[in-house]
């Protein structure tokens, strides 16, 4: 207990400590040209990129989620491919100009970016979070999941000492060590910390949210996968199932549940058989589904981005060496069935539905068990369709004929890249966009009058009298030109 208690007091001390150091480098950074921090940034990311593999052995060793090749996949994403997705944005100075409506738009920092980290991306949304912050001129402190803490300070200590060299004061970028709940609560309630941007479970991301700081925040997805009759069965089978044994999904965009269109489920679940794909008996489906989650809902952290392989030796099942992700055909959504909720980890749900609008609805139904905001996958190739589901999904990112893993972060597709991607309003973020450095950049504008006030304004308070309402510089009032003229007659009747 006193050991405990200690290290929550060196927890609450070290967050303190990085936060200060951290506002008082960022004041310096703050008037930092924008060649300089494209330097450092730069910098950065080549350190991270060339660290990657090592920082993927690091987290997969740590944690013991996932595959550490799929890990260094991750890091040089989210270093190399992050950083050439904002090295062009300007955010210094002067960032655009209104001519029409003259307006002069001008970058600022936010300040000091307090940034929570999950285990299951650490190393990766580490390296994405420290780009989009200082690109931003801002500083930022990373609070890590305690089960990732090792890898996400080794990441951060990497990249301050390449910023560092090339020019960037010390302390901007840093990472708790000692971390503990209370001292990440500390620092998220710091004076010195101007934002929260928080990645992780729901209840890491609700306690973001009521700090009383501005927060962006991101949780869950419960990625549902529409196949329908128009698709290319055989593209849309090698996609679902490589995505969702990419890194034992972990990540939060990974396709959760398949629903099938009736005429084409049995060529799909063939063809994902092919590639991997185990279909679990009423028996098996039962045993992962206790190993996967507790009664009360909540996933049991040592089945998070396991192999089925292991996942089968936790159940006491048997599975082919040859399985790469394992399925579950389900028929309803909710607690009743466990299985319909987001799992981090190889086990896929499957359901059937005869034709896209019945399957339209249990996508939604899919969404709103957990996933309300966050993302969709389609493969189809009727346009009309595809349209519809854009339409009326609730979720923000809808990805087409790709892997739902890579295609919503930005690897596969055209959307920003990023490692934390927000739900939206319905999802209880400030935002749905894949967030990246313009969320984390205040911008001013100088506004030109265009129109004089309406003369209505210039109206007298009912209490005031005697005085003459206020006029523009180099115009004159009715009262004053009224004077001039009644001066100007009586002259000349004289």
């Amino acid at each position: 207990m006193t050991d405990t208690y200690d290290l929550d007091l060196q927890s609450i001390q070290e967050a303190r400590r990085l936060a200060v150091a951290c506002r008082e480098a960022q004041r310096q950074f703050a008037t930092a040209s924008q060649e300089t921090v494209d330097r450092i940034c730069a910098a950065m990311a080549e350190a991270a990129f060339a660290a990657s593999e090592r920082l993927g052995r690091m987290a997969h060793e740590e944690t013991g989620y996932g595959v550490a090749a799929h890990k260094r996949l991750k890091n040089e994403f989210a270093s190399r491919g992050v950083w050439n997705s904002i090295k062009d944005i300007k955010t210094v100075g002067v960032i655009g100009r209104d001519e029409r409506r003259k307006i002069v738009e001008i970058a600022w920092p936010v300040g000091v970016i307090a940034a929570l980290t999950p285990s299951t991306n650490p190393t990766s949304t580490v390296m994405y979070k420290i780009l989009i912050a200082v690109k931003a001129r801002n500083g930022i402190v990373i609070a890590p999941h305690p089960a990732a803490k090792e890898c996400c300070y080794e990441t951060a200590r990497i990249m301050a000492e390449a910023g560092e060299a090339a020019g960037m004061p010390k302390g901007l970028v840093s990472c708790m060590r000692k971390v503990t709940l209370a001292g990440s609560q500390e620092l998220i309630r710091h004076y010195a910390v101007s934002l929260i941007l928080a990645t992780g479970g729901s209840a890491m991301v609700k306690a973001a949210h009521s700090v009383g700081k501005p927060a962006i925040g991101v949780g869950p997805g419960n990625v549902p996968v529409y196949v329908d009759r128009s698709a290319d069965i055989k593209k849309a089978a090698w996609d679902i199932v490589n995505s969702k044994a990419f890194d034992c999904s972990v990540i939060c965009s990974t396709e959760q549940a398949v629903v099938a269109d009736k005429p084409i489920a049995a060529e799909l679940r063939a063809e994902m058989e092919k590639h991997g794909a185990y279909w679990l008996d009423a028996g098996q489906k039962a045993a992962i589904a206790r190993v996967l989650f507790h009664p009360d809902g909540t996933i049991n952290p040592r089945s998070v981005g396991q192999t089925p392989q292991s996942l089968a030796r936790m159940a006491g099942i048997s599975v082919p060496r040859r399985a790469r992700v394992l399925v579950a055909d389900l028929d309803g959504v909710g607690p009743d069935h466990p299985l319909s909720r987001e799992k981090l980890t190889t086990v896929l749900g499957f359901y059937v539905e005869d034709g896209w609008r019945a399957g339209c609805e249990r996508c939604i139904q899919l969404l709103k068990f957990g996933g309300d905001g966050h993302t969709l996958v389609i493969h189809c190739r009727d346009e009309d369709v595809i349209m519809a589901f854009g339409l009326e999904k609730p979720a923000f990112r809808i990805v087409v004929n790709t892997w739902g893993t890579m295609g919503a972060i930005g690897a596969t597709t055209g959307v920003m890249p990023s490692m934390t991607l927000a739900p939206g309003g319905i999802g209880g973020a400030v935002t749905s966009d894949n967030i990246t450095v313009t969320h984390l950049m205040n911008i001013k504008r100088l506004a030109y009058e265009l129109a004089p006030p309406p003369e209505l304004a210039l109206t007298l308070a009912p209490d005031v009298e005697g005085a003459a309402a206020p006029t523009p510089a180099g115009e004159l009032s009715a009262d004053v030109i009224e004077t001039i003229v009644r001066r100007v007659l009586a002259e000349i009747r004289k």
